[in-house]
Order: C-alpha cells, then sequence, then structure tokens
C-alpha cells in the first residue's frame, strides 16, 4: 500500500512539471532577420497584416492568407483581397493605425513602398520588413519565400515552388544567350523610361541573361527617360514593355498605341513582332518581387522567346 501511495505521489508530481514545461515554453517561437532588424514571433500567426504586395504575392504561392491588408489595386492571383470582406488598414503608403491596432494582429509584414512605417507599427505588433534588393532580386526574393515558409510552416511548399524556379530560370537563360539583344521601357503619360542592368528592372539582364541593347542606362529608380528616337537608334531585337498607367488604373495613351509610330516601325523588333507587352501587375506593382509574380514573369518571357506569345 505504501509504495503504491508513493508511486501515484511521483505520478502526480511528474504531471505537474509537465502540465508547467508546457504553459512556459511557447510552441513555437522564431527569431526572423530583416531589411530593419530582429523581430521575435511567438507561435505560427493567426492574424496578419500585410502592407507589402510582394509577400502578399509570395504569401498566396505558398498558400497563406493575410487576415488584413491596405487599399490597392487587386487583380489576377491577388484579386480576392479586393473583396470588402477582408479589413482594410489604410493605404500601401499611409497606414491607419488604429484600423491595424483594433484588430490588434499577430504579425505585421511592410516592406518597399511601406517600409518607411516600420517604426510606427512595430509599437503595435511583432512587425518584419521584407523589402527586397533590387540589384540581388532572386536572391532577395528566395531568402523572402524562406522566411516566410518558416514563420507559416510551409518549408516544403516553398522548397517545391523555388526549385520549380530555378528550373524555369536555368531554361529561361540558355534560351536568351541566343535571342538578341533587348531593351525594357516602361510608359506612363504619353512618356517613355528606360531600364537597363542594375536598375530596379535589371532581372532581365542580370538573372535571366537577356543581352542589354543598352548598357549604360541611368539605374535610378525612375530609369531614363527616352525618345522614340532613342529607342530607333539602340534598334533592339527585342523591346520589353511595361505599360504602367494600365498596371494603376490611370487612364491615358495604351503602351500599345503609343508605340505605333513611325521611328518604332524601323525597328528590328517592330519588324520581327518582337515586342513584349510584360504583366504590368506583376513588373510594376510588384516589382518581381513576389514568388508567383517571378514565376509568371519566368514563364511570360520563355513564351515570347519561343514565338508563342
Amino acid at each position: 500500500m505504501q509504495f503504491c501511495k508513493s508511486q501515484a505521489r511521483r505520478g502526480l508530481l511528474t504531471g505537474i512539471l509537465v502540465v508547467a514545461a508546457s504553459v512556459a515554453l511557447p510552441l513555437h517561437a522564431l527569431t526572423v532577420d530583416h531589411a530593419s532588424g530582429k523581430t521575435t514571433i511567438e507561435g505560427e500567426p493567426k492574424k496578419t497584416v500585410v502592407f507589402d504586395l510582394a509577400s502578399l504575392d509570395t504569401m498566396h504561392a505558398l498558400g497563406i492568407e493575410a487576415f488584413a491588408v491596405p487599399e490597392a489595386k487587386y487583380i489576377n492571383q491577388l484579386a480576392a483581397y479586393a473583396e470588402k470582406s477582408v479589413p482594410k488598414v489604410g493605404s500601401l503608403f499611409e497606414p491607419s493605425y488604429e484600423a491595424v491596432n483594433a484588430l490588434s494582429p499577430d504579425l505585421i509584414i511592410v516592406g518597399g513602398r511601406s517600409a518607411p512605417k516600420y517604426a510606427e507599427l512595430s509599437k503595435l505588433a511583432p512587425t518584419i520588413d521584407l523589402t527586397v534588393n533590387a540589384k540581388d532580386l532572386l536572391a532577395s526574393v528566395k531568402r523572402n519565400t524562406l522566411t516566410l515558409a518558416d514563420i507559416f510552416n510551409k518549408q516544403d511548399k516553398a522548397k517545391e515552388q523555388l526549385g520549380r524556379l530555378d528550373q524555369s530560370i536555368a531554361a529561361l537563360k540558355q534560351k536568351a544567350g541566343n535571342a538578341g539583344s533587348g531593351l525594357i521601357i516602361l510608359t506612363t503619360g504619353g512618356k517613355v523610361s528606360a531600364y537597363g542592368p542594375g536598375s530596379r528592372f535589371g532581372i532581365l539582364h542580370d538573372t535571366f541573361g537577356i543581352p542589354a541593347a543598352a548598357p549604360d542606362l541611368s539605374t535610378s529608380n525612375h530609369g531614363q527617360a527616352v525618345s522614340f528616337e532613342f529607342i530607333y537608334k539602340t534598334d533592339p531585337q527585342w523591346l520589353f514593355v511595361i505599360d504602367r498607367d494600365g498596371a494603376i488604373g490611370r487612364e491615358g495613351v495604351a503602351a500599345g498605341k503609343l508605340l505605333d509610330n513611325e521611328l518604332i516601325h524601323k525597328t528590328t523588333a517592330w519588324k520581327k513582332k518582337q515586342i513584349v507587352y510584360l504583366n504590368a501587375m506583376d513588373w510594376y506593382l510588384l516589382g518581381s518581387a513576389g514568388l508567383t509574380a517571378m514565376q509568371q514573369n519566368v514563364d511570360q518571357l520563355s513564351k515570347a522567346l519561343d514565338g508563342k506569345q
């Protein structure tokens, strides 16, 4: 009888210690290194407020849903976030701190346009800054994908998606080496800017392997303002076009109409029907910095070089 009582006390004590340990230790605590510092996240977030469209795009690829987002133009793969049922928390540039605070989020994600608001938002909830480095965009996208995968326990999905992306880029680079020179331009308000290696759209040359028709362009965020005469004299074999007005829903002259002129008609790109109108949402709004966007951009370019677009 005494043995049984002693055994029962030991069992009760063990049970108390196990319960105490499970209460004291978080199930999932992760310290994340990001563009604005380090943030510790306790447990898998249930309510995530996302101010960075590229991160939202990567979350979409991994099967992760945001709880609240800013007011923005949501189309294509992110169209579901335009629904009124999804809480809105200000704009990409100006968060509504009151709205964010009222939601009591477990995690806030900023990046790019919203990155300057990191300090204020971090006072409301754990916040991470997933701003990418445009000069090493592919590495940034991979790093951010793996970070989100660790936070939301989507490592297997991330490995699968990144493996597919690597294979697609390798195939594109092989085609690009024999495709001839290319120039990427952005049209807006009836004006044209061109971008070269090392610029915000330089991944076209730096990573995807399209030889640059104009390698010495300004690398400023707004590119280098150019004329139709410049494009004619540069004479790219491929012309890649981003219609900014179309991307942001602003009225203006469509890129296709703007480029339908005498000088552009004399270029090799026009004569060979090698003018490619890029997915403006993926290139301009998301900056190719989301996982879905980058995969779609690689796929579009690959089809274009195959003559299937």
